[in-house]
């Protein structure tokens, strides 16, 4: 096995294709697979074996952190540094801070839910093994792919390229760093 294998590509048709070749490469033990197409195939997440995300998580801290950091942003400003009465009004008036308090939650939400979706999903990044696979640059108009990553798996590149030869792709390749 080459020290600089990234892993063994297959190139197919079809959706259809791809999806039941994923599906045999995870019941054949693959773990890790990687799949790309020009567009969204139902079911391909659940049979690359992809869980819940944490996105959620980061968007509901973002919006707990953007909700208490505007509470407390209109609390000390309005008790604190510069009080004013206003018609005789409490100070601690909460009805008047529910605006600020919803848009920065809101922002705050929103904020973290892309910073994670860039952080999750390991971007920016402007290079990746795969890029030289030839022609890859159709996965973006009618081609699908499907990875067998060879350096972290431990795969037979010979023994992954026969067993993706039997789904009868278009062809098959290794890919190196």
């Amino acid at each position: 096995m080459s020290a600089r294998l990234y892993g063994v590509m297959a190139e197919f048709d079809t959706p259809e294709a791809l999806l039941a070749a994923v599906r045999e490469a995870r019941s054949a033990g693959y773990e890790g697979i990687e799949a790309y197409t020009p567009f969204a195939v139902d079911g391909l997440a659940e049979a690359m074996g992809f869980r819940q995300t944490r996105l959620p998580l980061f968007a509901l801290v973002g919006g707990i952190v953007g909700g208490v950091g505007a509470w407390f942003m209109q609390w000390y400003t309005a008790l604190i540094d510069y009080p004013v009465n206003a018609g005789g009004r409490p100070l601690n008036a909460w009805p008047a801070f529910v605006p600020g308090v919803f848009e920065l939650t809101i922002l705050g939400a929103a904020l973290a839910a892309f910073f994670g979706f860039l952080l999750l999903n390991g971007l920016p990044a402007f290079y990746h093994p795969v890029f030289n696979a030839p022609d890859f640059d159709l996965a973006t108009r009618n081609r699908f792919f499907l990875c067998l990553r060879g350096q972290e798996e431990r795969i037979d590149p010979d023994a992954a390229q026969h067993w993706l030869r039997e789904k009868q792709p278009i062809r098959v390749f290794s890919i190196d760093y």
